[in-house]
């Protein structure tokens, strides 16, 4: 996946003690996105916007808040999340790349 005419803001979003990091992308019609790492563990997330969430690399388990099935992503698959909810996402191995795009 590759992004053109984009601003990176340098300073990373690190979450979990640094199991989870991301940098910010702002492409040019003004979409954000973050391009991120998730290393093995469990992590819980909320949210204010809906996201869509692209695995680009590697493998994760997710469970959506109000739901009591886990779901498998790996590379090339993607999950979306509602805005105002949340979700919890674990990595058993190795590390999970990915792509989330806020959504209005």
């Amino acid at each position: 996946m590759q992004f053109t005419n984009v601003t990176a803001i340098a300073k990373a979003n690190v979450y979990f003690e640094g199991k989870v990091t991301s940098h910010t992308i702002l492409l040019a019609g003004g979409e954000k996105k973050t391009l991120g790492l998730i290393y093995p563990g469990k992590f819980h997330f909320g949210t204010g916007k809906a996201e869509r969430m692209e695995i680009t690399a590697g493998m994760c388990s997710v469970k959506l808040d109000g739901s009591g099935d886990t779901h498998r992503f790996g590379e090339g698959t993607h999950f979306a999340v509602p805005a105002n909810s949340g979700f919890d996402i674990e990595v058993a191995d190795g590390i999970c790349e990915y792509v989330c795009s806020f959504l209005d």
